[in-house]
């Protein structure tokens, strides 16, 4: 296959890997007009000329060990499956997009059998499972960063790496327009506005919904005023609803099909799921709660291999507590609504704690902020060259 028009294949997991892949393409189809792609992905991806073989959905997956071992088998004749047909008509090159317990596997498998092969965001090395880096050096010829320190973290291992900028970066403005997307969702400039994103995938918002739903209610008797919205994955929006309704706050909360940016930029203050939902909140630069709960077992094997003291991103970027933690036991609604309500009494008593936030939010941004999809199609270039 000529270069002008390469035929390149793609993984990408949940939600947050169909965004940052839709943009990659971007970058591809700017390098090559003429580009095919195709494998595993999301909506995004297919509104650019995807070919999905599966959606990205079906490789979600929530916790550690008990979940991922319910749908293991699934997941493992996919992988199998797109192998051979990989295999079998060899693209120019693989690209893995986040997903790094399916994706490596696949990539260390198709580089072997002679396929350039890329993956797109650096597993969290730095954060846990340090055990990684031999994988990923034996999987990737070259991996897209997301973050600057780590294509030096990735060097001293052997491993060839590029920094791409972090694509939610140019996507959020820096200077998110809040009145606007309050008049989009039907809100008014004097409203108080808490955004609550229990996550995106289902076995997540089974764990993690119904204390957000029993904090927001605790909040509404302290603010019987304020404004609740709660951005769906359509997927998932009636069983949101229905969690919602058995904690008595449906019909306090505007539950919306997507719109999460909107969202986070018209509230005040957010109630989120640890994931990469947070550092879009930083970089909407929102005061945030972040909570975290899931299956006991998988808990336990998660803190064993943490190697830092921060588990949101904003966080973990930071290297300090700007906003608060509060995993597993410690998300109780009770917590969950007072760390909420400190942040809305700071808007009025404290005004000065919400400015720090929002100067620490802003620099970060800057640092992250780059033009991802040119960045990385030249890499992938180069690659394939």
């Amino acid at each position: 296959m000529a270069l002008d028009a390469p035929r390149i294949a793609m993984v990408a997991g949940e939600t947050s890997g169909d965004l940052l892949a839709g943009l990659l393409l971007d970058g591809l189809r700017a390098q090559w007009p003429g580009v095919q792609s195709m494998g595993i992905g999301g909506p995004r991806m297919a509104e650019r000329g995807f070919d999905a073989w599966w959606p990205s959905e079906r490789l979600a997956v929530h916790g550690y060990s008990i979940d991922l071992a319910r749908r293991l088998l699934g997941i493992l004749k996919i992988r199998k499956q797109l192998r051979a047909r990989l295999l079998a008509d060899k693209p120019a090159v693989f690209i893995g997009v986040d997903a790094p317990d399916f994706n490596l596997g696949l990539e260390a498998g198709l580089r072997a059998a002679g396929v350039k092969t890329v993956h797109f965001v650096c597993p969290s090395i730095w954060a846990w499972r340090a055990n990684r880096v031999d994988k990923i050096r034996a999987a990737a010829d070259h991996v897209l960063c997301i973050f600057p320190f780590e294509p030096e973290l990735l060097a001293r291992h052997g491993i060839a790496a590029t920094y791409v900028g972090h694509p939610l970066a140019s996507v959020i403005p820096l200077q998110p327009d809040k009145a606007a997307a309050r008049a989009q969702l039907g809100l008014a400039l004097h409203d108080e506005v808490l955004a609550i994103l229990p996550g995106s995938r289902s076995a997540e918002v089974a764990y993690i919904a119904k204390p957000f739903f029993q904090a927001a209610a605790l909040i509404r008797q302290a603010r019987p005023a304020i404004k609740m919205v709660v951005p769906a994955v359509p997927a998932l929006r009636a069983r949101i609803e229905q969690l919602a309704r058995d904690c008595g706050v449906l019909d306090a909360l505007t539950i919306v099909t997507g719109q999460s940016h909107d969202v986070l930029a018209a509230c005040d203050c957010t109630l989120i799921a640890s994931g990469t939902a947070t550092l879009e909140a930083a970089l909407f630069k929102r005061p945030m709660v972040i909570a975290y709960h899931m299956h006991p077992i998988s808990w336990r094997l998660m803190r064993g291999k943490q190697l830092q003291p921060w588990v949101g991103l904003p966080n973990i970027l930071c290297r300090d507590f700007v906003v608060p933690e509060l995993l597993q036991d410690a998300a109780s609604p009770q917590a969950l609504a007072a760390a909420v309500l400190q942040w809305l009494d700071a808007r009025v008593h404290d005004p000065a704690r919400i400015t720090q936030l929002e100067q620490r939010f802003a620099t970060l941004h800057e640092d992250l902020r780059r033009n991802t999809p040119r960045l990385a199609a030249d890499a992938i270039q180069k690659i394939l060259a």
